[in-house]
């Protein structure tokens, strides 16, 4: 039956990621006391924060007091088994990080660095939120974010097919059709 709680409520993983940057107006969103009681009236047993090169420390809890289990890391070679197993994601903009888990059809809640000049990333946001493919937000509007989100209005994410392209390259460089 996979993991459960002690109560044996199936275990749902809400996982923060900021990438190998500092973005600890994020950690400190998720690690506010509303943000975590709205996750678990979600249903959302634990909490895990991928942290990067960030100095805020965020508190842990066992999730024994009826609340939301919290824990959080550093860095990992990789956090595709993480991704996996969550059952929301919390992410900044990085598209290695958005695309990763669009591809795993995990809901996204795309959180924006405002402090980054020339931000890029929030473009990219935006334009995959107004697809309805993920919810996007900045570290002060998270917990409204949370709170007025509908995980089935999002339309899963359809990677592109680059072969017809590819084709058409070859085709120009006189290559044979494979």
């Amino acid at each position: 039956m996979g993991d459960t709680h002690d109560d044996m409520k199936p275990k749902r993983i809400v996982f923060v990621t900021v990438g190998t940057t500092s973005f600890d107006a994020l950690v400190k969103a998720v690690d506010n006391t509303e943000v975590k009681r709205e996750l678990f009236g979600r249903g959302y047993t634990h909490l895990l924060i991928q942290m990067g090169r960030g100095s805020y420390i965020p508190s842990k809890s066992s999730g024994e007091d009826g609340c939301l289990a919290v824990d959080y890391f550093t860095f990992s070679s990789t956090i595709a088994d993480n991704l996996r197993s969550a059952s929301l994601v919390i992410s900044h903009a990085g598209s290695g990080s958005i695309f990763e888990t669009l591809r795993l059809r995990k809901p996204l809640i795309v959180v924006v660095n405002e402090d980054l000049m020339d931000n890029h990333q929030s473009e990219l946001a935006e334009e995959l939120a107004d697809r309805k493919h993920l919810f996007c937000a900045s570290p002060q509007t998270l917990l409204h974010t949370i709170t007025s989100m509908s995980l089935e209005r999002l339309i899963p994410y359809h990677p592109g097919d680059a072969k017809p392209v590819a084709k058409l390259i070859n085709q120009f460089l006189g290559f044979p059709d494979d």
